[in-house]
């Protein structure tokens, strides 16, 4: 081996924090492509969904996560699975808070000070958004919070501002190891999940209150041919007066949402999308066990 060739580090990098705190925004500027939704309401995301940077001498696998919540009913306790198993895994942890968040004793909170084997990069988002002497209280605040962070940084995930520096440190705390994935795979989801989510995307932006968080998308066929990629999918909602309101009147709404799935599939895929979407009723889903299991909560 030549002795100027540096050893190949890999390992799993988990994203957690609150909703809405940017965990999705920051996964997408590290790996440097739109692999998670981002909207403005909260648990947004509701997977854990892997991003993968690969370099000549290191794979890194972020693991972006749901939001930290109390769970209500069987959908949150899914999603909450998933932000615990990625700290089971973890190479590196990366606890995400910004600059509005309220600092309430927290469960997780006392979990991360327990953890002394993995190193913990601890980041306050959105820092552009606020005055320099505010910033620097909220740094001083989490120092004292939770001690056993390796380093307190301000990022703006959104304007990828600190985003190098967090690359540097999480290669720094690497484990040497080789590739955990063929190095030209970017996730772990198949294309199937990306349309999906895509549609969900564009139904949190569209809809009010509760409809977007009762709404669940499921692409059933997904037929990739030369010239054109074509998509069905069904959105699933929980009552039958919810189903009349996500199609609209005349159509008009699902057709908006279809629209604007397309387009974004288009610039994703790099191809032609012809997108055909329905509306279901699956009665009570985020309770009901083998629902979440056919949607892929559930194991």
């Amino acid at each position: 081996m030549n002795p100027e060739t540096k050893p190949h580090r890999a390992g799993f990098v988990s994203i957690i924090g609150k909703p809405n705190v940017g965990k999705s925004t920051l996964m997408n500027a590290l790996v440097g492509e739109r692999l998670s939704i981002v909207t403005s309401k909260a648990q947004t995301t509701r997977h854990r969904i892997l991003g993968i940077l690969n370099g000549d001498d290191f794979q890194l696998i972020y693991s972006d996560t749901p939001g930290i919540i109390q769970p209500k009913y069987e959908l949150h306790n899914a999603m909450m699975s998933f932000v615990y198993s990625s700290l089971e895994d973890a190479d590196v942890v990366l606890f995400v808070t910004d600059i509005y968040e309220k600092h309430d004793e927290e469960p997780v909170v006392e979990r991360l000070r327990k953890m002394v084997d993995t190193p913990i990069i601890l980041l306050v988002n959105k820092i552009d958004q606020a005055e320099q002497a505010d910033v620097e209280a909220k740094l001083a605040y989490w120092k004292e919070q939770l001690p056993n962070a390796a380093e307190v940084l301000p990022i703006s995930a959104l304007n990828a501002f600190g985003t190098e520096r967090v690359l540097e440190m999480v290669l720094e705390r690497l484990p040497i190891h080789p590739a955990y994935y063929p190095k030209d795979e970017l996730t772990d989801k198949p294309e199937r999940f990306f349309a999906a989510e895509m549609v969900r995307e564009k139904i949190f932006k569209l809809y009010k209150k509760e409809i977007p968080y009762s709404c669940e998308v499921v692409i059933e066929e997904f037929k990739e041919e030369d010239a054109i990629i074509r998509i069905r999918g069904i959105i699933y909602v929980e009552r039958a007066s919810q189903k009349g309101i996500v199609i609209g009147q005349g159509g008009e709404a699902l057709k908006k949402v279809g629209t604007w799935a397309r387009e974004e599939m288009e610039k994703f895929f790099l191809k032609k999308v012809f997108l055909e979407l329905h509306v279901k009723v699956n009665e009570n889903w985020r309770t009901d066990s083998k629902a979440l299991s056919r949607f892929g909560y559930q194991s």
